[in-house]
């Protein structure tokens, strides 16, 4: 089961929760997790996995230039259907607590729907999201630094046991998917 998790990152914060996302994710028996750096991704590998999972930091409640730039390459792929019963899962960070995740997240799945993925997030059942309820993907909250010299508020002990909770979560139900 071959599992990609692509994201963007400017400051570290995104690349923390992508890193524990794919971690969860390569926990399932059988799971070849391909993490890449938005940079290093490559769509022509995507006709080739099972489930794709893709994040970036929240930018005025939208996807940030870099994965947008991505995304928008997927067009050939789209017009074979290559993606078509994939699993998708979405992933974001923003620097406030009202930043627009949620509609980061939304902006992300969006794209997803219109290759005709599977969308999978995390139901209220799954231990790390009783209280958080974070239903359409992952979506943390890391303080803006005030200066270049502050140390960076990276994703808590919490916000990357979310992560390995979607990435475990997407691992499952891409098994039953492909079994």
């Amino acid at each position: 089961m071959n599992i990609y998790v692509v994201y963007d990152s400017e400051d570290g914060h995104t690349q923390v929760l992508a890193r524990a996302i794919a971690e969860g994710a390569g926990e399932h028996p059988g799971s070849n997790v391909y993490l890449r750096h938005v940079k290093e991704a490559d769509v022509r590998e995507l006709a080739n996995m099972d489930a794709i999972i893709w994040g970036c930091p929240g930018h005025f409640g939208s996807i940030s230039s870099g994965l947008k730039e991505w995304i928008d390459k997927l067009g050939y792929l789209w017009a074979r259907g290559e993606l078509i019963n994939k699993v998708g899962a979405v992933f974001c960070t923003t620097a406030t607590h009202h930043g627009g995740t949620e509609m980061t997240l939304w902006n992300l799945i969006t794209p997803m729907l219109h290759n005709g993925m599977i969308i999978v997030g995390l139901p209220a059942n799954v231990p790390e999201n009783v209280l958080y309820g974070s239903y359409y993907g992952v979506g943390i909250t890391c303080p803006v630094e005030y200066s270049a010299d502050a140390p960076p508020n990276m994703p808590s002990d919490n916000d990357l046991a979310l992560g390995r909770a979607l990435g475990r979560r997407v691992a499952e139900v891409t098994k039953k998917q492909i079994s």
